[in-house]
């Protein structure tokens, strides 16, 4: 039959960081793993409306999504030292994510304005991804000031939120997409 899926073990409203130490699934470092879990949900989702022309793009989500696992492993391990290997990679793919950023920029129109969140579906999902980033951000920044958290997951989440938007733009510009621009009247 294989492992099953569930434990019963969280019936109580309790879970178990790597390591073993048991805390309430209500803590901030909880919901901060769960929120990079939830990013990674929704780039799977991005990942499955590219269309096949979108190799690159696709293959770094990929990569993205292995990252989001480490450092959700990384988040879940806080009394494992060794977790820290996971995330020390992290700064060459912030550089990695600024030099793609650049690439497709040169490809779309000069951005004068806010833009609305939209466009296809795959474009939507990514200006999703976006946000679910940034909030993924404010709970790491939250969770460091309580608690040691690497500096590099910050940058690369930063960065991140960066390289979705700028890949939101470019999919929607490939696939005629107009960009809404925000009206505040």
């Amino acid at each position: 039959m294989g492992i099953k899926i569930y434990t019963r073990t969280g019936d109580k409203g309790q879970t178990s960081l790597f390591g073993g130490k048991r805390v309430s699934k209500a803590s901030q470092r909880v919901d901060t793993y769960g929120t990079v879990d939830e990013l990674n949900s929704i780039i799977g989702v991005v990942i499955a409306h590219l269309k096949p022309s979108e190799r690159i793009l696709k293959r770094e989500l990929e990569a993205v999504q292995h990252d989001l696992f480490s450092i959700g492993s990384y988040l879940a391990s806080p009394e494992i030292k060794s977790s820290e290997f996971r995330v020390k990679s992290l700064g060459a793919r912030v550089e990695d994510f600024e030099k793609l950023i650049d690439r497709l920029t040169e490809k779309l129109p000069e951005l004068k304005n806010f833009i609305l969140p939209g466009g296809g579906k795959a474009g939507s999902f990514l200006h999703l991804a976006r946000t679910t980033c940034r909030k993924t951000e404010r709970k790491i920044i939250a969770l460091s000031k309580k608690e040691q958290v690497d500096d590099g997951v910050v940058k690369y989440c930063n960065r991140l939120s960066d390289l979705l938007f700028t890949m939101a733009r470019f999919v929607n510009h490939r696939e005629k997409k107009k960009e809404t621009i925000w009206s505040h009247t």
